[in-house]
């Protein structure tokens, strides 16, 4: 597979099989995609991997943790202008429409957002940390990375999704895979085989294209 196709091929999964993957793949891709990018080569992130028996774990802690946390940074800017709103707007409602749950049924609705703290049915996840002193030239590298990681993914044959919804959770995760203090979660990746029955697989988000947003000087 070249980068093209993975870039082609790669996408949001939002259904998994419980096949399970080897912490040593986990390993192979995470130092693949660590030649990504870096400013200064300071290769600001920090990844906690969860899997195995791990994961069964952490999943019962986030069950049992219903309390609200505080986040870690707003995931939209308020008062999101378009075409962006627009955007995020209608590849919400495609996705919704592929789950069959109307707008007006607001707890299903809200029963598939907390299908982002099961990663869909993933058996492995990644989170990816910042130390709290970096700017946004080095979220830019955690960007990067992370993009690589699931172009790799891809390539290996496993889906992902990336996930900043953990952001509302971070103490919890924080708590768990005993981060430091001095580190700030950005988001998690749920990765494993792709569920292909599941109708939410078949979403692929529409993007703008060139004409809309690059400028030839």
């Amino acid at each position: 597979m070249n980068v093209s196709d993975a870039m082609t091929a790669r996408k949001s999964i939002r259904a998994f099989t419980d096949e399970p993957i080897a912490n040593e793949v986990l390993e192979s891709l995470l130092a693949k995609a660590a030649r990504a990018p870096s400013g200064g080569n300071v290769q600001p992130w920090r990844i906690f991997v969860i899997n195995g028996d791990a994961m069964s774990r952490f999943r019962q802690v986030v069950r049992e943790k219903r309390a609200p946390e505080p986040a870690e940074y707003a995931i939209y800017p308020d008062g999101l202008k378009d075409p962006y709103r627009t955007a995020r707007f209608t590849v919400g409602e495609q996705m919704y429409a592929l789950l069959n749950i109307p707008r007006e049924d607001k707890p299903a609705r809200l029963r598939r957002l907390a299908e982002n703290f099961n990663f869909f049915g993933a058996p492995a996840a990644i989170f990816c940390y910042v130390d709290r002193q970096m700017g946004p030239p080095q979220w830019s590298d955690l960007g990067m990375f992370l993009q690589s990681f699931m172009l790799l993914a891809t390539e290996a044959g496993y889906g992902t999704c990336a996930q900043e919804a953990w952001a509302n959770r971070a103490q919890t995760v924080t708590e768990f895979v005993e981060a430091d203090p001095s580190l700030m979660l950005f988001c998690g990746i749920a990765i494993g085989k792709t569920d292909p029955t599941a109708p939410v697989n078949s979403l692929v988000s529409e993007r703008f294209t060139p004409s809309e947003f690059a400028t030839f000087v």
